[in-house]
């Protein structure tokens, strides 16, 4: 299967279970590989062939921007959500890394794989 990938999408968001989390908008590092066939886009050179990864990404900063969950894990469902909802992609794995969340780590980070149902 082929990929397509959003890397290092930087956002800022409230996240996080402590007081002190959620007071102040915290950094966060996206990355998602959406798994699809690219063959027919290969050929054809048109856009309706293959994932629109722009519209994709507007629609991760819409949801990150207007956040306030707990769990980077719930995050990264909601992101794999909104790849898996283009009926191109199959198969997603989103990495959301929180920078500066352990002491002495550059960052604390969740990995998931969703497949199309």
């Amino acid at each position: 299967m082929d990929k397509i990938f959003i890397r290092d999408l930087a956002l800022r968001c409230i996240i996080g279970i402590y007081p002190e989390e959620r007071r102040e908008k915290q950094d966060i590092v996206i990355n998602v590989e959406m798994h699809a066939d690219l063959r027919k886009a290969g050929r054809s050179d048109d856009l309706n062939d293959t994932v629109d990864y722009k519209s994709i990404k507007k629609a991760i900063i819409k949801l990150v921007e207007g956040s306030g969950f707990q769990l980077i894990e719930t995050l990264a469902e909601q992101v794999a959500c909104i790849a898996l909802d283009n009926e191109k992609v199959q198969q997603v794995v989103v990495t959301i890394d929180k920078p500066g969340a352990l002491r002495f780590a550059r960052a604390s980070a969740v990995e998931i794989t969703r497949l199309r149902s």
